[in-house]
């Protein structure tokens, strides 16, 4: 039998496209066994960041110890802003820092439990940002800003805001969530390489990515609510009512503004349901009132 050129082209491109998917079906095994092998080694390795809370006694996956996390914080302090030139006010941010400290030291002491971390508290002097955060290890801030903001009646009731900031962020360092986000973090960077090669175009890495913020973002918000519930506990604990945290969060929810971005994609609830969660935590804890003791 005879093939006429015409014949003879179609039957080599022919060839050449089946060749060619063969090739690219090849190239997308081999792309999906490097993702999976990425995967597994990323999950296996978030895996066995298991270490026991030294305060909570809860297992969590973390990538600092304890003593990493102190020195971590204590390199970082300098670079978080310069520091206020108040005294009195300085002053005044360490005595309810360190009442709340110490009352969770006489509870825990009850147990046999050693807080192991060095708490320092620090007022910055920015007058524009309202914020309030703290670097694993135990040093915590706030700004000028903010302690201004809290100062609105009474002397009491000042103190009680501060005091609710403060065990806010004091619950941050107990519950070690700086250190879980950067495990979490390692764990989703895996991911979303991996996505990347299965996918074969930076396109789907970065998509992989963008789906590994969100998680970690609502990771973040289920640590503030966390936070929270240590700021009512260890109010209590220190003798303040708690219901000041529920006014932290009017103070927050005013500087806010009505620019705030959505709350899927903010770390931090916002302050109309951390004020409805705080609420449910206060009343589960005094089902008949506030005690009369606090103020």
């Amino acid at each position: 039998m005879s093939y006429s050129r015409r014949q003879y082209r179609n039957y080599d491109r022919s060839a050449y496209e089946h060749r060619s998917r063969r090739s690219n079906l090849s190239g997308l095994k081999l792309r999906l066994i490097i993702a999976g092998a990425i995967i597994l080694f990323s999950v296996v390795t978030f895996y066995s960041k298991g270490q026991v809370n030294p305060v909570t006694g809860k297992k969590q996956r973390v990538d600092l110890s304890v003593n990493d996390e102190i020195a971590l914080g204590l390199q970082s302090v300098a670079s978080m802003g310069r520091e206020s030139m108040n005294r009195q006010a300085n002053s005044h941010v360490d005595q309810i820092g360190f009442k709340l400290v110490y009352a969770l030291e006489q509870v825990l002491a009850k147990q046999g439990i050693e807080i192991p971390y060095p708490f320092e508290f620090h007022l910055l002097a920015d007058r524009q940002t309202v914020n309030a955060f703290a670097l694993p290890g135990g040093q915590v801030f706030i700004t000028e800003a903010l302690y201004r903001r809290l100062n609105r009646d009474s002397q009491s009731a000042f103190d009680g805001r501060l005091a609710g900031v403060l065990g806010h962020e004091i619950g941050h360092v107990l519950e070690r969530h700086s250190a879980q986000q950067m495990a979490k973090g390692s764990l989703l960077q895996g991911i979303a390489g991996a996505a990347g090669v299965a996918g074969g175009d930076i396109n789907s890495s970065r998509m992989a990515a963008f789906v590994g913020n969100i998680v970690n973002m609502k990771y973040g918000r289920d640590d503030e609510l966390a936070s929270d519930g240590w700021g009512v506990e260890l109010m209590t604990m220190a003798g303040y009512n708690p219901e000041h945290m529920i006014e932290v969060m009017n103070v927050l929810e005013e500087a806010s503004g009505p620019g705030a971005p959505p709350e899927f994609m903010s770390t931090h609830p916002r302050p109309a349901n951390r004020r409805e969660y705080i609420d449910t935590i206060i009343k589960e804890k005094f089902p008949n009132g506030i005690p009369a003791g606090l103020e």
